[in-house]
């Protein structure tokens, strides 16, 4: 689909362009239609962006220059935003690109980096664009080159390839030294490979995985190199990335791990359970925050990804891709249990009854907290969709039904201390009623909880208290 990579650039922009409150409104639909298994054009692609601006605004995002990003947009489908020390094949951290630039100026290019970067800078300073877009490209031209001849001269000294891993000083030099130069050298066919894919790929199967095989072998037929990086190009327009193994099936003839394994697709296993990986990490960081970004459409991608590989592969047991399939769902499982577990109890300190001397006057419920502790109790019914698969039926049932027990039953006590509050306290057992109001939408319904809102209206009525008076 020509100009389908443009089309993408410009969705990014608009995404990070929105203000933060229509962005909220946009999560909140968009991980509904997902949770509800509606087909929407894009969904994945944009949850995941807001996600990113999400990390980005809470964790800083790590800041280079105009003339180091153009010389890098070759490398923006191939970045991932895990830490230096992930096992992503042919991904680059994009925590490493500052060393990376840096690298370059100083010991790659020392005498003409410089004055390239320069130029690329002065040209974009000026608005001149098809200059600009010369310059990055000659820039980019001359760093794939010097890179190629240093990976030579590398490949045959091991003091040099030391001298270079240690000069660039990431956990994962050298895969990201080979990904930079395929990225660079392959631009162009890259280029061509995704202006033929459709912008969103939903199932892949069939016509539509025959035809990206053909393109990614055609595409590897051009520079062998690249084979990996036509895999993650078209990985990249996947509605549902963990697809991908179906190449490895088509290839083998079989689903047998073993068959998989000795064609060239095999890599795209690792590229998935990697990918796997990476949203386990970033589920765990997003509950951990309490700020997480439609993780309940996380937790729906990470279930799909795990059922996917373990129905469309044999994998058994006792293999490399078998065990590692079976620790990320242990590690999910944990994960999973020790935050479901916690729910009930900070649900408890929020609602729980206090005496009126613990009360400041006109004081209220931290509304943040509030937000997040909202926020978890409608994950454990998100959880409920998927817990079969996830191993945690058995808790998140205990948790839904305790949190059931002490909803009704507590509200009662909540609109008591309401009715009979003094001024001074007033203020602090609303905040109390109304969320408790907000939780029982999430597990009782929003039927339940309007009931709930208007005995609490009559509750906190001047006429209620004149009648207890």
């Amino acid at each position: 689909m020509a100009g389908a990579e443009t089309t993408v650039e410009r969705l990014r922009q608009f995404l990070r362009d929105l203000s933060p409150g229509a962005r909220s409104l946009l999560i909140g639909e968009l991980e509904r239609s997902v949770l509800r298994g509606d087909e929407l054009a894009a969904a994945d692609l944009v949850l995941q962006e807001l996600r990113r601006i999400a990390r980005e605004q809470r964790e800083g995002a790590p800041r280079i220059e105009n003339s180091a990003r153009l010389l890098f947009r070759p490398l923006e489908p191939f970045l991932v935003d895990d830490r230096g020390d992930h096992s992503h094949p042919g991904r680059v951290a994009r925590s490493s690109l500052d060393a990376l630039w840096n690298w370059i100026l100083r010991d790659l290019l020392p005498d003409d980096a410089g004055k390239l970067a320069r130029d690329v800078s002065e040209a974009m300073a000026s608005g001149d664009q098809a200059r600009t877009e010369r310059l990055a490209r000659m820039f980019q031209d001359r760093v794939a080159a010097a890179i190629e001849s240093n990976s030579k001269a590398a490949a045959e000294d091991g003091k040099i390839r030391r001298r270079i891993l240690q000069q660039i000083g990431t956990s994962r030099a050298g895969e990201e030294l080979a990904a930079l130069k395929c990225a660079l050298k392959g631009r162009d066919v890259l280029a061509a490979l995704s202006s033929r894919l459709p912008l969103q790929i939903g199932n892949f199967a069939n016509a539509q995985l025959d035809e990206c095989k053909a393109l990614i072998e055609s595409t590897a037929a051009r520079d062998g190199e690249l084979f990996l990086y036509a895999l993650l190009t078209v990985m990249n327009r996947m509605s549902a990335p963990w697809q991908l193994i179906r190449l490895g099936v088509r290839a083998a003839g079989s689903d047998t791990a073993a068959r998989v394994a000795e064609t060239n697709y095999g890599v795209a296993v690792n590229i998935v359970l990697a990918e796997l990986e990476r949203m386990v990490v970033e589920l765990r960081d997003d509950l951990r925050s309490g700020q997480g970004i439609a993780v309940g459409a996380l937790l729906k991608t990470i279930h799909d990804s795990a059922r996917g590989l373990r129905t469309e592969l044999e994998l058994p047991v006792d293999s490399t891709w078998g065990r590692t399939l079976a620790a990320q769902r242990t590690q999910i499982s944990d994960l999973l249990r020790v935050e479901i577990e916690s729910i009930p109890g900070r649900v408890q300190r929020l609602l729980r009854q206090r005496p009126s001397k613990e009360i400041r006057s006109m004081s209220v419920l931290d509304s943040g907290e509030v937000a997040e502790v909202e926020a978890l109790v409608e994950f454990v019914g998100i959880c409920r969709y998927f817990a079969g698969e996830l191993a945690i039926n058995e808790v998140t049932q205990r948790v839904q039904s305790e949190l059931r027990q002490y909803l009704d039953n507590g509200t009662r006590v909540l609109l008591e201390s309401l009715r009979h509050a003094g001024e001074s306290e007033r203020t602090f057992r609303q905040s109390q009623v109304d969320a408790a109001v907000r939780f029982c939408a999430k597990v009782f319904g929003r039927e339940y909880a309007s009931l709930l809102g208007k005995a609490a209206e009559v509750a906190a009525a001047p006429e209620s208290r004149a009648l207890r008076a």
